[in-house]
């Protein structure tokens, strides 16, 4: 499979990194507005062809896969092109601004029998499976409530600072905790409130989020801009706990029991960069005849972006590209 990657920035690089170990997969193209960005990113890492526009890509007919790697404000608008000249493709998270450009975007993907994938990739990963396992063994008992944060010093960063970049703690690191304790507690969401501390330009810099689930079990989720978190998941049963190493890449996952007692520790297994997994994934649901991944369905993608939308508007905050 013939595979593109369009905006190559600083991300795009551990894609590269990812996808050059994946057997069956062709490093064939990338694409920049500037000719010698590409050519520089497509010599490091051995792409077949180097694009000085998006545009010239994307009309190459053997490109079979494209990787979307541009800042969110442009995620809609590059994933559109990609649908529109007939591309499959797998957009970087968050994987719109706003659920309405995300129901667009699937819909048209649906409409020409493409598949079109967000690259959350927690979702994708091993560790991910292996705590539902864990769960659903009652390792802990009955789940009442977990706790999960994320927070980097990034203060300063043009593309997280600028709201036209559709920049904040929400969209690049509280996707994170979200699709954590959605994928913990698999159940429809009864109440959300929340609170954030805005910059002066505009973006959220940190918040705090608390779910409330059907079943009464509840979520409490921290993003941070401005400080470094533990990236800690912790899980609360009524027979013990489970403490996910760091949600944003697990590393490993502790069991413990009502003694405080730690009873296991399961490694996750040997990786890349983490980023193969969603790969893989989008390769066996084009080879399947599917819009969508399993891992992360349309219907999930809408649920997260649906959910960070209400979150905004409590904040009131809006970005200039909506």
């Amino acid at each position: 499979m013939k595979f593109g990657i369009l905006a190559p920035g600083k991300i795009a690089h551990k894609m590269a990194e990812a996808v050059s170990e994946i057997p069956d997969l062709e490093k064939y193209a990338v694409a920049s507005r500037d000719l010698s960005r590409a050519e520089t990113f497509a010599k490091k890492w051995s792409f077949e062809k180097a694009y000085g526009s998006y545009e010239a890509m994307l009309e190459d007919e053997a490109v079979e896969l494209i990787y979307v790697a541009s800042p969110h404000s442009l995620h809609y608008m590059y994933a559109k092109m990609c649908l529109e000249h007939g591309k499959n493709v797998l957009v970087e998270k968050p994987f719109t601004v706003n659920a309405k450009q995300a129901e667009e975007l699937i819909k048209l993907a649906e409409t020409k029998g493409l598949l079109i994938a967000e690259a959350i990739w927690t979702r994708y990963m091993p560790s991910r499976f292996m705590l539902e396992k864990l769960l659903a063994d009652g390792v802990i008992g009955e789940v009442s409530s977990l706790t999960a944060n994320l927070g980097y010093v990034l203060t300063g960063i043009e593309r997280l600072e600028k709201p036209e970049l559709a920049g904040g703690a929400l969209l690049d690191l509280g996707i994170y905790p979200i699709n954590f304790a959605l994928m913990a507690i698999p159940e429809e969401i009864k109440t959300v409130s929340s609170t954030a501390v805005l910059s002066p330009g505009g973006v959220d810099w940190q918040n705090s989020i608390h779910i409330t689930f059907a079943s009464g079990k509840t979520a409490l989720l921290h993003s941070n801009m401005r400080a470094l978190t533990d990236r800690n998941g912790m899980i609360y049963g009524d027979k013990g706990y489970i403490q996910f190493v760091n949600i944003n890449n697990g590393e490993e996952i502790r069991v413990y029991d009502l003694q405080y007692r730690m009873t296991e520790c399961l490694k996750v297994p040997e990786q890349i960069n983490g980023f193969e997994y969603e790969v893989l994934s989008c390769m066996k649901a084009i080879r399947e005849g599917k819009t969508e991944c399993e891992e992360m369905p349309h219907s999930e993608i809408l649920r997260v972006m649906r959910l960070m939308d209400e979150l905004r508007a409590e904040w009131g905050l809006t970005y200039p590209c909506e």
